[in-house]
């Protein structure tokens, strides 16, 4: 990565400019993803984690400071706690055994109170369904991957490869510009 691209980055994360998620997923999603596989050891969880990790590098972006830490370790420590916070709450949740037959936490209309997330939802009507179901399952009905498989009996291979193929749908009807999808994303995950 050159120090201009890191520079330019990190000026976008200041003016709090989308194109720095774009930036940082083309230029350090899978870097991140090594991270997180080598703490969390599930290919899974990894994805999860970095996907968490991009939303708090994100909503922490003021905090970031270049005098303190090169930009990689800044991700790099965001996605190495996120990983063993993860790690914990699987370990926490494997300890107990949780009962919820009914939860209103994730259908609190979001829609109506994100206007900026009514245009997500009107793109999404704009890809297959098959994508659309699976990207409607982990982002607005905040499923995990693995929860998302169980509740569509889809396998998770399939659940990863829809995701994958969803999200680049997307990009291609906003453009380059994942950073707006990756942030409404994060928005709908608050």
């Amino acid at each position: 990565m050159s120090t201009l691209l890191e520079k330019h980055i990190v000026e976008l994360l200041k003016e709090r400019d989308e194109k720095a998620i774009s930036l940082l997923y083309d230029n350090y999603a899978n870097t991140l993803y090594g991270v997180a596989l080598k703490v969390v050891k599930n290919e899974d969880l990894a994805q999860d984690v970095v996907q968490e990790s991009l939303v708090k590098i994100w909503k922490k972006s003021d905090s970031y400071d270049p005098a303190k830490a090169k930009l990689f370790t800044w991700l790099f420590r965001i996605t190495r706690n996120t990983a063993i916070d993860k790690l914990r709450s699987a370990s926490n949740k494997s300890d107990k055994e949780i009962q919820i037959d009914v939860s209103d936490v994730f259908n609190l209309g979001v829609e109506s109170t994100k206007p900026e997330l009514l245009d997500m939802r009107e793109n999404l009507e704009k890809i297959e369904p098959k994508y659309k179901i699976v990207l409607d399952a982990l982002f607005f009905e905040g499923m995990t991957q693995q929860e998302a498989s169980e509740e569509l009996d889809i396998p998770l291979g399939t659940i990863k490869s829809r995701l994958k193929i969803g999200l680049r749908e997307l990009r291609k009807i906003y453009g380059a510009d994942l950073g707006l999808v990756l942030m409404a994303i994060g928005s709908m995950m608050a």
